[in-house]
């Protein structure tokens, strides 16, 4: 039996985007947060006495603007090695040879797989053959598994890709493969790189995507981490390990019903308890939607900075420096008119009621006629609308009374009423 842990996309030093213009977020937390969640990996590693670590690529975000960020990498490579820990890993997209114009000599106990053509090797002392091949330049268009080798007989074959499979959203088609083409392979385990998120493709063989290690923007929500791999002989038992340091989450506030401000606010900190408890212990970078049928939105509109920061001040309250806002979105729409709409429907019957006894009021009927007249005259306009015909009769004033009794029904009842 042995473990291996597989990680990808660590994005060394890259910065936590969206935040920049936050005075109030902790800048030595974001700052240093991939940095302290490849300090998490290789604690883990030491911890759980893994034979090696598998990188599937993008170690770093680009190239480095000084040395530091390599002197970093390797010191905690090295840090491995003094564990007798072995390091294999990949070039992707980001740190694509053709990308890196500094470069560090690799702590001996780290193994780079070459960009041109896949690679083999074998670990006799545990029956593994590690099979890769990193990117030579950013964009590889190339189908590289069709040259990935045969699986060695007798091993428990591992191969290492930085793809994106056959697309992916926000994903440019990078290595493009099918599925089928990776399992039809013969290898015991995929560990692959480039997409974000955690994703178990496919079990028999495990296809793998353990996501990065550190999310970076608000559309890296969540727990991210590593995967710990665990193999007894024909078993192998995955468990997802978790390294960041802080963490991104949206959350949505539906409003819909919602007519006082003070629900408003035991809503929300009801929604910040249950995220903090989702996340128990991790600093939280929260983004808030506000959505619904409310009859708050009119003041959200009138007053939008204003309940922006009671969001942030109900934030501070209630979990002071550990939770942040992000943004503020009001997505709300008005209830005024859906209120306004049910009222007067629930008149409908009464209102057509009375529409239908007028028609037999005589009385009711030669003053309506004569009030119009008079109406019509004034506005130098009853002569054109006699020639017409509209106001002539009894049965004139009958169409005019049924075009609008079906002219209200349509308005009360949701419709246009044309």
């Amino acid at each position: 039996m042995f473990t291996f842990i597989h990680c990808a996309d660590l994005h060394l030093d890259s910065p936590l985007r969206g935040l920049s213009a936050r005075d109030d977020l902790p800048e030595a937390d974001i700052r240093l947060a991939t940095r302290r969640a490849l300090q998490n990996l290789v604690d883990l590693s030491i911890a759980e006495h893994v034979a090696f670590v598998v990188i599937a690529g993008d170690v770093y975000d680009g190239d480095w603007e000084d040395y530091e960020t390599g002197l970093y990498f390797n010191r905690c490579m090295a840090q491995l090695g003094e564990h007798g820990i072995t390091v294999y890993l990949i070039r992707g997209n980001h740190d694509a040879a053709s990308h890196m114009t500094h470069q560090l000599n690799l702590p001996k106990n780290v193994y780079r797989f070459s960009e041109t053509s896949p690679e083999t090797i074998l670990l006799n002392d545990l029956g593994v053959a590690i099979h890769g091949q990193g990117f030579a330049t950013r964009e590889v268009f190339s189908d590289l598994v069709t040259e990935y080798p045969s699986p060695v007989l007798g091993y428990f074959n591992i191969g290492i890709l930085h793809t994106s499979l056959q697309g992916q959203p926000g994903h440019e088609p990078y290595a493009p493969c099918r599925l089928e083409d990776l399992v039809q392979k013969g290898y015991d385990y995929w560990a692959l790189g480039h997409i974000h998120k955690r994703q178990i493709l496919y079990e028999n063989p495990f296809i793998v995507y353990p996501g990065n290690i550190q999310g970076r923007h608000i559309r890296e929500t969540g727990d991210k981490g590593c995967t710990l791999v665990t193999v007894d002989g024909s078993h192998v038992e995955l468990r997802h390990c978790s390294l960041d340091v802080l963490r991104f989450e949206v959350i949505t506030l539906d409003l819909s019903g919602i007519e006082s401000e003070e629900m408003f606010a035991l809503m929300l900190n009801q929604e910040f308890l249950q995220v903090i408890a989702r996340n128990a212990g991790y600093p939280l970078i929260l983004r808030v939607i506000i959505v619904g049928q409310t009859l708050l939105h009119e003041l959200f509109l009138r007053e939008r900075e204003r309940y922006q920061h009671e969001v942030l001040s109900a934030s501070y309250l209630l979990a002071g420096a550990r939770l942040w806002i992000e943004k503020v979105q009001f997505q709300t729409e008005s209830a005024i008119a859906l209120n306004v709409l049910k009222e007067a429907q629930d008149l409908l019957p009464t209102l057509t009621e009375a529409i239908s006894a007028a028609a037999q009021d005589e009385q009711l009927i030669q003053d309506f006629l004569s009030d119009m007249k008079k109406f019509l005259g004034r506005m130098g306009e009853y002569t054109k609308l006699s020639d017409h015909g509209l106001l002539d009769s009894h049965e004139d004033l009958q169409v005019l009374r049924e075009e609008t009794r079906q002219m209200l029904t349509a308005l009360l009842q949701g419709g246009s009423g044309e």
